[in-house]
């Protein structure tokens, strides 16, 4: 056991870039001894969900899913703001409850059993679901797995804060994305060659992984071993949402940061455009969602590390850079759309700015975890988690149904030239926040 516990703690140390596990900054001691052990089922839990996000992707899966069914075309414009919205919106709610108990991990349990029962049931209508009503049914499970993610996520980040250090976070953030991204890579590589066949039965069996893939997260969740916690800084609903509010106007680098993080929605709302200019010059077969998911696996092993090292460095520095990176994709996006010749007119020239785009958008979520986490003292952390989330959930669904209108008036390449402004914008603000890693 001993030997076992010494090659794992020298395995964390070499993935850390640390020369002793046993200093940690912001945990206490027992919670510092347990660290390594901690940080491989942080690892494995986030594997996980991100292989499980992957695979049921709002911008990617799930509208070859509702096309596949039949489903009426608007309704692909309401997977995304119910996807971020849905998993945002009721986490400030949770987050005084969160913080009555002693132990968050059966939070994020919990999250994790709801999500995977939801994908289990979006598996199953993907095999039988037909027409509008079918398609609402994969609207309305979409809105209970992501109430469920809004779950997971005020609680992974809770016990995150009490179980690893700081200036680790973010490489465990890191390495986590770069190992969902080899997986998802190989299920793109095999979706490929189904290439033009039908795919309600492939998409079955990735919604089926992604249920699995929730599993896991919940039984590793269940394993970390978090000390229990202060409990009386439980409130109501309402005592936590005043109370947000208060902390919104006393702490001006919490109140800059969600300017900041608002601005880099464009990031996120872009992503589903490309996409839908690449299915539309694949023509929507699963060959196409196969360059994509490869295309989005590739990315994620490229850039989580880089991202996760230089967030516990400066994670200021990398929501600025990821903006400036983001608004270069967009524009690069639209040019190839208004551009003439064949060479436009094909799935992969748009596979790669996505591609391009998902690493900015890696940044951007990496950088955005870190900093909160790191801005906020272990009694607030929760609720400035869910704060953030919750004011981020609001804007996504009124920004979204804009951008909405904006695309279907003006077109998906104009709109991407407005996504970029935006970007610039949050790359400006980036750039006056305060480093909180120092």
């Amino acid at each position: 056991m001993a030997e076992t516990s010494i090659s794992q703690t020298r395995l964390f140390e070499w993935l850390t870039g640390d020369e002793d596990s046993r200093l940690c900054r912001d945990i206490s001691d027992s919670a510092c001894r347990e660290q390594p052990g901690n940080f491989f089922r942080h690892l494995c839990a986030a594997l996980g969900n991100k292989l499980a996000d992957e695979l049921s992707s709002a911008r990617l899966v799930l509208p070859w899913l509702l096309g596949a069914i039949g489903a009426p075309i608007w309704m692909v414009g309401l997977l995304v703001p119910i996807r971020e919205a849905g998993a945002l919106l009721p986490q400030v709610l949770v987050a005084g409850v969160a913080r009555g108990l002693p132990q968050r991990k059966w939070i994020w349990v919990i999250g994790g059993l709801l999500q995977a029962f939801s994908a289990a049931l979006l598996a199953a209508l993907a095999l039988f679901g037909r027409g509008g009503i079918g398609g609402t049914l994969v609207l309305l499970v979409l809105v209970v797995l992501s109430l469920a993610r809004g779950l997971s996520s005020i609680a992974t980040k809770d016990v995150m804060g009490k179980t690893i250090a700081k200036r680790r976070r973010g490489t465990l953030m890191g390495w986590s994305g770069s190992v969902a991204g080899a997986v998802t890579l190989a299920a793109g590589g095999v979706l490929m060659l189904f290439d033009d066949r039908p795919g309600q039965l492939a998409l079955a069996v990735l919604l089926a992984i992604a249920a699995l893939g929730w599993l896991l997260n919940a039984a590793c969740a269940a394993l970390i071993r978090e000390e229990p916690g202060a409990t009386e800084g439980g409130d109501s609903v309402w005592a936590s949402l005043r109370q947000g509010i208060a902390k919104l106007r006393q702490d001006r680098a919490f109140l800059h940061f969600n300017l900041t993080r608002a601005l880099l929605l464009s990031s996120a709302l872009a992503l589903p455009y490309i996409a839908l200019l690449g299915q539309q010059q694949g023509n929507g077969d699963l060959g196409g969602l196969g360059t994509l998911i490869v295309v989005s696996g590739l990315a994620g092993m490229l850039a989580s590390p880089l991202w996760g090292k230089r967030a516990d460095a400066s994670s200021r520095r990398v929501l600025r850079d990821a903006g400036l990176a983001a608004a270069a994709c967009c524009v690069a996006t639209a040019g190839v759309a208004w551009a003439p010749g064949d060479w436009s007119h094909t799935v992969y020239p748009f596979a790669v700015l996505y591609g391009l785009l998902l690493i900015a958008h890696t940044g951007v979520r990496l950088g955005r975890k870190t900093y909160v986490v790191d801005l906020a003292g272990a009694d607030d952390r929760a609720l400035y988690v869910a704060l953030s989330n919750t004011l981020t959930g609001v804007l996504m669904l009124i920004v979204g149904g804009l951008i909405g209108a904006l695309a279907q008036w003006l077109g998906s390449a104009a709109l991407l030239t407005i996504l970029a402004g935006c970007a610039l914008a949050a790359a400006a603000c980036a750039q006056r926040l305060p480093e909180v890693e120092a």
